[in-house]
């Protein structure tokens, strides 16, 4: 069996918090969830096409680093 490798400062137990967060949310926690998002000044919504994805999240993660 093939062990997870989490990302730097996750573990299986945060894994399970975040997952039961959003399985137990009812449909009105996730709109208020999403709302909250888009009204974040910290934080901009763009749309890319989906071939794009992987060179966008490649220049996120090297200005992270």
């Amino acid at each position: 069996m093939k062990k997870n490798k989490f990302p730097k400062g996750w573990d299986e137990e945060r894994v399970r918090k975040v997952l039961a967060h959003y399985e137990e949310q009812t449909e009105e926690e996730v709109v208020a969830e999403d709302e909250a998002a888009y009204e974040d000044e910290n934080q901009t919504f763009i749309e890319i096409p989906n071939e794009l994805l992987p060179e966008v999240r490649e220049l996120i993660a090297h200005r992270r680093r």
